[in-house]
């Protein structure tokens, strides 16, 4: 990928309450310059406060499969087992990756995985939870999921944490400014081996 487009991905996982939305703000207002956000799009209804377009884009079941089947996402996965779909389409990534932007994609085990296939020099970062209880305490405080989903997200969550050893790097946002800190030089480092090489 990286000979015919100078951009590159940031694939960033972990579970849901994380605080993944939050580390990846904090690595904008770092390295604005550099990095651009993928919106990535989804069948679930809107939490309070987001916004079309800019938190996700909001799809009926209807538009999102047929745009699937149409081929326009780079990945696409059905999650918690609630028959919410999520997805990244082509259209939010390759632009960017054209013009030497990094685009960074918030997604999933199952979507970091198809990614990693069709593009094997993503970088790929798995954030971790403090711990199980504050885990837990994040996704209630939200106010806007039920207990089922609440378990369902948790059996996820546990789910994906097994597999973040298939990640470049693990990260415990057990304080902000550390993760933060630890992904940026991990970013910085990945870039100057990128410009040490042939690319």
């Amino acid at each position: 990928m990286s000979r015919t487009l100078p951009g590159k991905l940031i694939v960033i996982s972990g579970p849901s309450g994380a605080g993944k939305g939050t580390i990846v703000e904090r690595l904008f207002q770092k390295i604005p310059d550099k990095l651009v956000a993928s919106v990535s799009a989804t069948t679930r209804p809107p939490r309070p406060g987001e916004r079309d377009g800019i938190d996700y884009h909001f799809m009926d079941q209807e538009t999102f499969l047929r745009r699937r089947e149409a081929g326009e996402f780079i990945e696409s996965f059905q999650v918690h087992q609630l028959g919410h779909w999520y997805g990244t389409l082509e259209s939010e990534v390759m632009p960017s990756l054209k013009q030497g932007k990094w685009v960074v994609l918030e997604v999933d085990v199952q979507g970091a995985k198809a990614i990693k296939k069709r593009f094997p020099d993503a970088i790929s970062i798995f954030v971790m939870p403090p711990g199980w209880d504050e885990l837990e305490n994040r996704l209630r405080g939200r106010g806007s999921e039920s207990d089922e989903e609440i378990r369902s997200r948790l059996e996820a969550a546990r789910r994906e944490v097994r597999q973040r050893g298939q990640y470049d790097i693990q990260v415990v946002n057990d304080d902000l400014d550390r993760a933060v800190e630890e992904i940026r030089e991990f970013l910085k480092q990945a870039e100057s081996g990128a410009r040490g090489s042939e690319v």
